[in-house]
C-alpha cells in the first residue's frame, strides 16, 4: 500500500492511497475498473460510519455523496441504518417547532 497526501481532490484536502488488488476482483465483484474508486470510497465510508468512527456528514464526504440524504441512501443500500434515537427525534421536533414559531407559523 502506498499513501500520499495531496490537496484539493474532491473539494477537500485528501490522502491518496494506492492499494494493489487482484484484477480478478473486478469480475468477482461485478464492477468495472472505472467504478472501483467510487465503490471503495463508499465501502470505507459505510464501514467507518457503522463502527461509529465517522459522523453522517463526514461519511458523506468520504463516499463522495452530494448530500446527507444521498449518504442515507448509500447506507441503506449496504443495510446500515442511522443511529437515530427517540431523543434525537424529540430534539429535532423541538428545533423545528422553534423555527416555525420564529417565522410566525405553527
Amino acid at each position: 500500500m502506498y499513501v500520499h497526501t495531496v490537496g484539493g481532490g474532491l473539494g477537500m484536502d485528501t490522502v491518496q492511497v494506492t492499494v494493489s488488488l487482484p484484477r480478478s476482483l473486478l469480475a468477482a465483484a461485478s464492477v468495472r475498473e472505472q467504478e472501483l474508486d467510487r465503490l471503495l470510497r463508499e465501502l470505507v465510508a459505510v464501514e467507518m460510519y457503522r463502527q461509529g468512527r465517522l459522523s453522517l456528514g463526514k461519511a458523506a464526504e468520504v463516499a463522495g455523496a452530494g448530500t446527507k440524504l444521498e449518504m442515507l441512501q448509500i447506507l441503506a443500500k449496504y443495510g446500515v441504518w442511522i443511529d437515530y434515537t427517540a431523543e434525537d427525534a424529540i430534539s429535532d421536533i423541538s428545533t423545528l417547532q422553534g423555527a416555525c414559531r420564529s417565522e410566525g407559523r405553527q
